[in-house]
């Protein structure tokens, strides 16, 4: 996954960035395991499924990877995310990739942990090691196993130093217990004007 801002679009279609051409790397055979197992794993045909159904276009990209770009939906947030070998951005893949000529490298190291985690297990390690680098550092991706591996620069990501992890843990703490309290307050709220707590009126109606 890449971090990301405003969508790049272009009114007509360009030239394909030099970084995006199917040719672009070589194809070796560390390259085709790891395509048949995110084939095997079904990562791939689920990351197809979201691309289509998000309204991205999809091609064929570097490394027998899938490049789908102008996809509709604004979750998950970020500049590009990648399932199996297709990667999905909302951007323009070609104009993305003028801005960050790297950020293909760093999305087709996602595909090899796809691989080497068998498919959507990826989801929930990729998930804890989210929370992990929050915990450490207030930022999702900077302690994260696998952006580090894929090259937080070449994800357009910032190294973030460590905190302390305990009083992280009771601030994210206090944050949950002010939220829960706030959501009892509203199903409080939810009661008032429902006859449940009105005192009776005449003749007994609430």
């Amino acid at each position: 996954m890449a971090g990301g801002g405003r969508h790049l679009r272009r009114p007509t279609p360009g030239p394909t960035h030099p970084t995006l051409e199917p040719d672009a790397l070589p194809v070796t055979g560390r390259v085709r395991l790891r395509h048949a197992l995110n084939w095997v794993n079904l990562s791939t045909p689920f990351g197809l499924v979201v691309a289509l159904v998000g309204g991205a276009r999809v091609r064929r990209g570097p490394e027998l990877s899938f490049l789908a770009d102008h996809y509709r939906w604004t979750f998950p947030a970020g500049g590009a995310f990648t399932v199996g070998e297709v990667v999905v951005t909302r951007h323009d893949l070609d104009l993305l990739a003028e801005r960050r000529p790297t950020l293909l490298a760093h999305e087709l190291v996602h595909s090899r942990q796809w691989a080497y985690c068998w498919g959507l297990p990826f989801l929930v390690l990729y998930a804890g090691s989210m929370g992990w680098s929050w915990v450490r550092t207030g930022d999702r991706a900077a302690r994260s196993f696998f952006e580090r591996e894929a090259g937080l620069e070449l994800g357009g990501y910032e190294d973030v130093p460590p905190r302390p992890v305990g009083p992280a843990l009771r601030a994210g703490a206090g944050r949950l217990r002010a939220a829960l309290a706030g959501r009892r307050g509203l199903d409080a709220g939810a009661d008032l004007g429902s006859g449940r707590d009105d005192p009776p009126g005449p003749g007994g109606e609430r």
